[in-house]
């Protein structure tokens, strides 16, 4: 099939679904205002085609819809697959893609339409203006459905099974580690993990546990405005040599420090975590996950099943169910072994392409192969 992805071109969501569906054959073409080109092409395969509309966003949103339109007509593409609600689905209303696919992501969902009167009239719109619907979770379907009443094709976006599976001999010697992977932003509540990493060691000193406490160690794998701050705090309460920002790691990279982990932490402040893919990756490494009930979270995690839920923005919930998964071996292993099945289940990356793949062939009304 003649595929084309409408979005930025620097998301690492439209790159693993442009390369997924290259690699299966499809001619695919990513069209994307200049500024949303990324800086290395080669993330991409050089069967991808990559298309820079002439003005950047976010005036391009707007101003490049009519060579968008010539470009649609050009092309003929079987299906035009438009990436975010807002402001690329702005751009394909413009240039008149009404039988297009609109995918949303999150934010444009969750955040963007209760900035303003206007971005809520764009995304309702939006939402109401293009043929078919799509959303790469259950819960973020529902948010996008109070904006509008429409349907919409579910399309996990999930893992690569072949790399995130349990691994072997990476744990840190005997130190006991809880460990994240996610970006240094606020919304995630990074802050929050570290507040209840270090309720959990200073409890543990007062019960007089402190051989236990002083096995513990808290990594941060991830970059992002708030390092800064977050730093700060750990510095403040002294936990520099127990509670380290790693950095950011590439993908590839991710099943080792995975590998490393005892237990998996994630505390999002808030519901724009449309879909827990790092906790995807962690329970199909095998761990227990440790995370808060943000809408994304409470799909992919079954609390008391593959982890254990705490309410959003209470550390000391969040700490004292580390503290459960800390002391009791049975428990984390009983955790990341439902973990590990139900990713491969529900969030296997082919199996996901595979639906994908599906989908576009219903809309471009050719039989499924």
């Amino acid at each position: 099939m003649k595929l084309a992805f409408v979005s930025a071109a620097v998301s690492v969501h439209i790159v693993r679904w442009a390369n997924a569906m290259a690699e299966r054959g499809h001619d695919v073409t990513v069209i994307t205002c200049k500024n949303h080109l990324p800086a290395d092409r080669s993330q991409y395969l050089p069967a991808v085609r990559l298309l820079a509309l002439r003005f950047p966003a976010p005036l391009g949103y707007y101003l490049n819809a009519p060579q968008l339109k010539r470009i649609a007509a050009r092309e003929r593409f079987d299906v035009i697959n438009v990436h975010y609600a807002s402001g690329y689905g702005t751009l394909g209303r413009m240039a008149k893609l009404k039988d297009a696919l609109l995918n949303v992501w999150g934010s444009d969902v969750y955040e963007f339409p209760y900035k303003s009167k206007f971005n809520f009239r764009t995304i309702k719109k939006n939402l109401g203006y293009y043929g078919t619907l799509a959303s790469t979770s259950e819960c973020m379907a529902r948010q996008a459905k109070t904006l509008v009443s429409r349907p919409f094709e579910i399309t996990p976006f999930g893992v690569d099974m072949s790399l995130f599976r349990p691994q072997e001999g990476g744990k840190r010697g005997g130190a006991f580690v809880f460990g994240t992977v996610k970006t240094l932003s606020p919304k995630y509540g990074i802050t929050d993990s570290v507040r209840a990493f270090i309720l959990l060691y200073r409890r543990l000193l007062g019960a007089g546990k402190a051989q236990l406490a002083d096995s513990l160690r808290y990594e941060i794998y991830g970059s992002g405005e708030q390092r800064e701050e977050i730093q700060g705090l750990i510095d403040g309460e002294g936990m520099h040599d127990r509670i380290v920002l790693c950095g950011y790691v590439e993908n590839s990279k991710l099943p080792a420090v995975y590998g490393g982990f005892d237990v998996a932490v994630y505390a999002s402040a808030s519901n724009s975590e449309s879909f827990g893919v790092a906790a995807v990756e962690a329970m199909a490494c095998g761990l227990p996950v440790c995370a808060t009930d943000a809408d994304g979270f409470r799909e992919v995690v079954e609390d008391g099943v593959t982890g254990l839920l705490s309410p959003k923005g209470d550390p000391v919930s969040l700490s004292e169910n580390m503290e459960c998964l800390l002391e009791d071996a049975s428990l984390r292993r009983e955790l990341g072994c439902a973990g590990a099945e139900r990713a491969r289940r529900l969030y296997d990356w082919q199996q996901n392409i595979s639906a994908m793949e599906k989908l576009y062939r219903r809309l471009g009304g050719q039989s499924d192969v």
